[in-house]
């Protein structure tokens, strides 16, 4: 097996849904992030954020944001939130996965409390 041979069965290994073969879209996608950052990428770039699974990647998150939205995801970009810990400190924030997915010019989605 060649080099490009392996390159081209890992890219493909790499594009598969992983967590959609074991959870439904609506386990995928858990919640919107809703702060100041958040708004002001929907409005100027259509970049819009979600809390997912752990387990999810980019293709599940894309999957899921069609499937759940009726849009069509341009983009995604995912990034692990750390945990921030506890020395000295009464507020703990969690760790947790955050895709931000850019959509179509045409496409919205109505996010709200």
């Amino acid at each position: 097996m060649t080099f490009r041979q392996k390159l081209q069965r890992r890219a493909i290994k790499n594009v598969t849904p992983k967590a959609l073969q074991s959870f439904s879209p609506y386990d995928i996608i858990l919640a919107p992030v809703l702060t100041e950052k958040a708004y002001g990428q929907q409005e100027s770039t259509h970049k819009y954020t979600f809390k997912v699974h752990k387990s999810a990647n980019k293709t599940d998150v894309k999957q899921a944001v069609a499937y759940l939205y009726k849009v069509t995801p341009v983009d995604v970009n995912i990034v692990n939130v750390p945990f921030k810990g506890r020395s000295q400190r009464k507020l703990v924030r969690a760790d947790y996965k955050k895709a931000i997915v850019t959509l179509a010019e045409k496409d919205k989605i109505e996010v709200g409390l």
